[in-house]
């Protein structure tokens, strides 16, 4: 009950591009732990069999003994069997005997281990942590990719099969209790662990609500235990129904989770160096809110003209990489309006909001505007739409990704069908100001869907 979903948290951190957060790196780091943690757990099954003569303690050092042998078989094989093999396999320049080869080796494994006296599903495991230890591992995962998915369904659906379903409609509120307690205890056994080591709130939060579900090797533990005779069918039912459940609430859990991160933007304690000094800053500067990849890439042209930027964020990853590279940038939360007088509102030249989170770009314009009334502010927006948006909350210039996009595919389109450089490029632009203009005049709607249709048509003039 302790392991989570490795399957879905990773693809729920994937999804959202995420997995390099500081989040999805916890989630990560844990997860990873739980899928070794199950070699020694499979091997500490069969030391608690009924069956198993001898005590307990020496039982235990066998089992000990052989996860170690195991670790060091995974890793001697891996450099010394496998990678040789595979070498003299890949060199044919066959696809099929490469798929042959790693399906043999998978299944070989688990043969071998079911004869040794080990569960099927830890020799499986043994071969993809065997494979994984190769050179090939890239062109291994991408022969596997057609197959996880079906595979994986297959998986969840023999689980679902051997479900009792019955029970849930006999006993739902212990089932539902069940599932509670254990998403509960585990969140907060991550959260204590997590305050102990000082890690911000946030991120811990987001964590603890992903591993707080059970996972998929819950199934895989409760089968060899029940082969094992350590359980009966009846016994183990209410939990994996549980454990089930739970896994049907984690899209849910993950969308609680980000509301929570943007209700949460508890200060790092790693970002402390980050923080504005006491007196706060005081000049003619750019102040950039946001800066990820798109506020990096504005803060360097505005370097190379040697022009003064403050840069705001709230990502400390993002706030390390800026600082390596030699910005100004503190960490902080731009709506916060005294937060924004510290970093220079009041002397700034400019606001450059470049966060893709077009609520905060709002509450950042809006505080902005508040204290500022004549101060330019150039904000990124994600489509005509968030534009137009942002035009009737104050903003001076608002680019659209969609339409800057579009833009310069045109200008490639118009060089490359052989009209020259000058005239594309003045087409562009001139193509840009009369965007600008509709977007922020009323009815604009209907002007930006005729512009369009005009560019369009006039796009496929000039290639014809």
């Amino acid at each position: 009950l302790s392991l989570s979903s490795t399957a879905i948290v990773i693809q729920l951190f994937s999804e959202d591009k995420r997995l390099g957060s500081q989040a999805g790196r916890m989630s990560f780091a844990v997860l990873l732990m739980q899928d070794l943690c199950v070699v020694p757990m499979l091997l500490l099954l069969g030391t608690l069999a009924p069956n198993t003569e001898g005590n307990i303690a020496m039982n235990v050092g066998v089992a000990l003994l052989q996860a170690v042998a195991t670790g060091a078989f995974i890793v001697i094989a891996g450099r010394f069997v496998l990678t040789p093999l595979l070498r003299l396999v890949a060199a044919a320049n066959s696809p099929d005997l490469f798929m042959a080869t790693v399906l043999f080796i998978a299944i070989g494994t688990s043969a071998l281990a079911a004869a040794a006296g080990l569960s099927m599903s830890l020799g499986a495991f043994i071969a993809g942590l065997t494979l994984a230890e190769t050179e090939f591992r890239r062109a291994i995962e991408a022969i596997i990719e057609p197959f996880k998915g079906v595979l994986l369904g297959i998986f969840f659906l023999l689980v679902g099969l051997g479900l009792s379903l019955q029970l849930l409609v006999e006993q739902p509120l212990r089932i539902l209790a069940l599932m509670a307690i254990l998403v509960g205890l585990k969140a907060l056994i991550v959260m204590t662990i997590a305050w102990v080591m000082k890690l911000p709130r946030a991120p811990t939060l987001e964590s603890a609500l992903l591993l707080g579900p059970g996972g998929e090797f819950a199934f895989v533990l409760f089968g060899a235990a029940t082969a094992a005779g350590l359980f009966r069918n009846n016994e183990t039912a209410p939990f994996l129904i549980a454990v089930t459940l739970s896994m049907m609430a984690l899209p849910l859990l993950g969308r609680l989770a980000k509301v929570t991160r943007r209700k949460l933007p508890a200060p790092n304690v790693t970002a402390v160096q980050y923080l504005l000094p006491q007196q706060g800053i005081e000049g003619s500067n750019i102040i950039i809110a946001g800066f990820g990849r798109v506020g990096r890439i504005v803060a360097d042209m505005l370097k190379e003209q040697e022009l003064p930027v403050v840069g705001i964020d709230l990502d400390v990853e993002n706030l390390a990489a800026a600082r390596k590279a030699g910005h100004r940038v503190f960490y902080g939360d731009a709506t916060d309006i005294s937060f924004l007088m510290r970093c220079g509102l009041a002397e700034a030249k400019a606001l450059a909001i470049t966060m893709d989170n077009p609520s905060r770009a709002h509450e950042i314009l809006k505080a902005a505007r508040s204290k500022r009334p004549d101060l330019k502010i150039i904000a990124r927006a994600r489509d005509e739409r968030h534009a137009m948006k942002m035009y009737e909350a104050g903003v001076t210039e608002a680019v659209p990704e969609t339409t800057e996009a579009s833009l310069q595919l045109a200008e490639a389109l118009l060089v490359e069908a052989g009209v020259p450089m000058g005239l594309a490029i003045a087409a562009v632009h001139e193509r840009r100001d009369g965007y600008r203009k509709l977007l922020g005049r009323p009815n604009r709607k209907e002007e930006v869907a005729r512009l369009r249709n005009r560019l369009k048509k006039r796009m496929q003039t000039s290639v014809d």
